[in-house]
């Protein structure tokens, strides 16, 4: 049987039984699932088929889901101009007793492993050729339309979750108004990237997002490693450069340094010398 639990727990797939939810998607796909490729995350799981795909399983509440739905994969197939899986198909059932869904893409295997976790602990030494298509990929998906609504940590980005996020940890009388919002992966890091050949995967959450926040995001996820963090703000300096970049950076350190952050992040310092940067940048221009 799939995982049930009540509805209110807090369900970390790391360390739950998903071995209802893996049978269900071997029956559904006709395929067997490999178990000694099975990478587990807090609310996803991912293997490997014995037809050479890879299938992505998530669990997301109801509350999560919202009015657009939670097929973020299966609509960034359209996507032109992006290195990404080749996207087969799905499979979403509601769990039994539980006000949650559960959704399982099938695409195609990655070019590569991961690059690392979503905060990286020492430099990957990538090509120059794996930043130019990096590149490429993030400027063809900035020039694209969609209608969908990007939702990093499955939470709708909203104006309103920008300012309140932004105030909540950095202090400052500075207009937080975005001025302009483009498509976004909106879960970049360096857990969701390959190398040393690029592919960008995961896009349960892509949708149309303030200017600069996957860039913002990954530079957050670099900020252990200095050279690291400089080399992102290099190749994305247009998008640190503009006014919403400025706002997204703020943002990226609000998740480091707000009243739900951990005390010993060590991308702290960083972060708040950052921001204390940028607040008198944005005041300076008025």
């Amino acid at each position: 049987m799939p995982l049930s639990v009540p509805a209110g727990r807090a369900v970390d797939l790391r360390v739950e039984s998903v071995d209802g939810a893996l049978a269900r998607v071997e029956r559904s796909l006709q395929t067997r699932i490999d178990p000694n490729t099975v990478v587990r995350k807090r609310r996803s799981v991912g293997a490997r088929t014995a037809r050479d795909t890879w299938v992505r399983i998530e669990r997301r509440r109801l509350d999560k889901i919202g009015t657009q739905g939670w097929n973020g994969t299966e609509c960034a197939a359209r996507l032109q101009g992006i290195a990404q899986p080749e996207w087969r198909g799905c499979l979403v059932w509601r769990g039994p007793d539980e006000s949650v869904m559960w959704r399982a893409d099938e695409t195609s295997l990655l070019p590569g492993r991961p690059i690392g976790t979503a905060v990286l602990g020492e430099d990957p030494e990538l090509p120059d050729d794996w930043w130019k298509a990096f590149n490429t990929s993030l400027d063809s998906l900035a020039a694209q339309t969609t209608n969908r609504v990007a939702t990093p940590d499955t939470d709708t980005i909203t104006q309103d979750l920008v300012t309140e996020s932004i105030r909540s940890a950095v202090p400052g009388d500075f207009d937080t108004t975005i001025a302009q919002w483009a498509p976004a992966h909106a879960d970049l890091n360096w857990a969701n990237m390959t190398g040393p050949v690029f592919c960008l995967f995961d896009w349960e959450d892509w949708g149309m997002a303030p200017r600069g926040l996957d860039s913002a995001s990954l530079w957050a996820s670099s900020l252990v490693v200095p050279a690291l963090a400089d080399r992102v703000r290099r190749e994305r300096r247009a998008d640190f450069a503009s006014r919403d970049g400025k706002l997204m950076t703020l943002f990226a350190c609000s998740k480091i340094l707000g009243p739900d952050a951990h005390p010993q992040d060590p991308r702290r310092e960083p972060a708040r010398r950052m921001a204390e940067e940028i607040v008198q940048e944005l005041l300076q221009a008025g």
